[in-house]
């Protein structure tokens, strides 16, 4: 269990931070990056929860922790000598069921979906785009360092669950508002 003490160090006053294996490094490393954009990711689907049913919120607060997991796999560079905590394929496809228990009561698309509709979707598809960001900032770090391979098909599944539920909480896809291709473009 993680005990803190106290909040403020005054160790990062210079630009640096603690990795989980205790090595200093600049708090705008691509590690760092990747590791605090999964955490925005998760404040706002803490915020998401405050608009939406509670069967989407008991399922959301079980991501929420996946989330800090997941954060606290990537603050650990990969040695082989350091027990770390890896997000696992059983938290993929515990996703994977939930966006097919979602999916099947949902109409197929014809087309991209604009997010709107209500305002629990508002909130997912803007937790669903923050969670794509940090998705490509793990990408990033992982063409660089050597980090745990399953951390990106967790973001890139939990994006699609985001969707899923998106659409799911406008009336099940009947409130989602459709993209009009050209639409908007003067016809010549």
């Amino acid at each position: 269990m993680v005990k803190i003490n106290k909040i403020y160090t005054r160790t990062g006053d210079k630009g640096t931070t603690l990795l989980g294996d205790g090595k200093r490094v600049d708090k705008n490393s691509l590690r760092v990056d990747a590791y605090g954009s999964v955490d925005e990711s998760n404040a706002a689907i803490g915020l998401a929860i405050l608009r939406t049913s509670s069967k989407i919120k008991k399922l959301l607060q079980i991501v929420q922790n996946d989330l800090f997991d997941l954060g606290a796999d990537l603050c650990v560079p990969d040695k082989k000598k350091i027990q770390k905590l890896r997000i696992t394929n059983d938290r993929i496809d515990y996703i994977e069921k939930k966006i097919d228990s979602f999916n099947k009561e949902l109409a197929p698309l014809n087309s991209f979906v604009l997010p709107g509709g209500s305002e629990s979707s508002i909130y997912l598809h803007i937790a669903r785009t923050i969670t794509r960001r940090a998705e490509r900032k793990v990408v990033a770090l992982s063409r660089k360092e050597k980090i745990n391979p399953i951390a990106i098909v967790y973001l890139n599944r939990l994006s699609d669950l985001l969707f899923v539920i998106a659409r799911y909480t406008n009336n099940k896809g009947k409130k989602d508002i459709l993209w009009k291709p050209g639409k908007n473009l003067k016809k010549k």
